[in-house]
């Protein structure tokens, strides 16, 4: 079988779905590894480098996803400019495509259903249930890692005063107060990279466990308390909660934004639409160039004011909502996630080259598209229950 590795084409997106180490390792687990003209630049790796290390240089684009049986990609499929057509539709029928998809967002619900009538089997690795055998596959949580190192520095960069109290002739200047909604990966490195900037931080968050370690991180707890049963699901990663909840949810963060200088928010529920968490009305309520990083953007977002890949003001307040913070730190990110998606292959054809493994639990959670068939729940659950 054919490994196919592309050149990721998302503007600013420099990663890429392996090094030349996993490279090998594909060689020597049976595979034929193709990878396309550049597609490590942005990683710092050379063509020569992925040549040394076994695979097959391609040239163009449509030609590397015409002759791939397993496609592997970072970010979702996008139209290739250069080629004129669409990454979707430039997988050959019956062929595999592993990546962050994203399938619950609306804005992915065509690119679904593309792979669906072109009868390819599509996994996400967003789909990575949170079990001590998935864990060297969860490439959610490595990115989530550098993501929320990244919105940091983003967002002292935007902010237009200092982050740490500073002492001047003219007085010591007071600092600011990070609110850190959501204390998962994202959210604890993000609390950990602000206390070290000298930031005044708060944590929100409704699991018992996660802000038991925003506290051991120095953050301040705030917020409200629901039973662990609604909080979280059954491996014990944030659940959906209801409308009313989530009302009440809202309710606790209104006085929380208001006084914050800058919000990251980051709470996602696996396979599902992030929910809305800041509205229009409490951006408003904010004070003039305070600073909101929406990372959960690539689920729809936690603010109502943001629009995917774009930095915008609103009501005096920045709200940013790039869809690919990892891609901005390319080495690091990319080393992370070439060894998550070697993990998780390597599960998926335990049993070789040419015999994926769909019964095991980690690959049936990160189905999303097989035999012409939408089987991921969340994206069915977004798209209206659509077969």
């Amino acid at each position: 079988m054919i490994i196919g590795i592309p050149k990721e084409i998302l503007e600013r997106e420099r990663r890429v779905a392996a090094l030349p180490d996993e490279v090998v390792a594909y060689v020597q687990m049976g595979f034929e590894v193709l990878v396309e003209t550049g597609a490590g630049e942005g990683a710092l790796h050379s063509d020569a480098e992925y040549s040394a290390a076994g695979a097959g240089i391609v040239a163009r684009a449509d030609d590397l996803f015409a002759r791939a049986d397993i496609v592997l990609k970072v970010k979702q499929p996008h139209f290739n400019t250069t080629t004129g057509r669409h990454e979707a539709e430039m997988l050959r029928e019956g062929a595999m495509l592993i990546t962050f998809l994203h399938p619950a967002a609306p804005a992915n619900h065509d690119i679904v259903r593309t792979l669906r009538d072109r009868n390819i089997t599509a996994l996400t690795m967003d789909g990575i249930i949170r079990i001590p055998r998935a864990k060297s596959m969860d490439a959610l949580s490595s990115m989530s890692l550098v993501t929320g190192y990244k919105s940091v520095l983003l967002a002292a960069a935007a902010l237009p005063r200092f982050v740490p109290a500073i002492d001047t002739p003219m007085g010591t200047t007071t600092p600011a107060e990070f609110l850190v909604i959501g204390a998962g990966v994202v959210g604890l490195e993000a609390i950990a990279t602000a206390k070290r900037l000298g930031a005044v931080v708060k944590a929100f968050d409704i699991r018992e466990g996660s802000r038991e370690e925003a506290a051991r991180l120095g953050a301040e707890i705030v917020g409200f308390e629901i039973p662990a049963d609604l909080a979280l699901d059954e491996v014990g990663s944030a659940d959906a909660l209801s409308s009313d909840w989530l009302d009440r949810e809202r309710e606790a963060l209104r006085p929380l934004v208001a006084s914050a200088d800058v919000v990251i928010s980051s709470v996602l529920v696996p396979g599902e639409v992030a929910p809305v968490l800041i509205t229009d009305e409490m951006v408003a309520s904010m004070r003039p160039g305070s600073v909101i990083v929406d990372v959960a953007v690539d689920q729809g977002g936690n603010c109502a004011a943001t629009v995917p890949a774009e930095e915008r003001a609103v009501h005096g307040v920045t709200v940013m909502g790039y869809i690919n913070i990892p891609g901005s730190v390319p080495v690091h990110s990319s080393w992370l996630y070439g060894k998550n998606m070697l993990a998780f292959v390597s599960n998926l054809f335990k049993n070789g080259p040419g015999e994926p493994d769909f019964d095991d639990e980690i690959v049936r959670h990160a189905l999303v598209t097989r035999d012409r068939e939408i089987l991921h729940a969340g994206a069915l659950h977004a798209m209206g229950g659509e077969a």
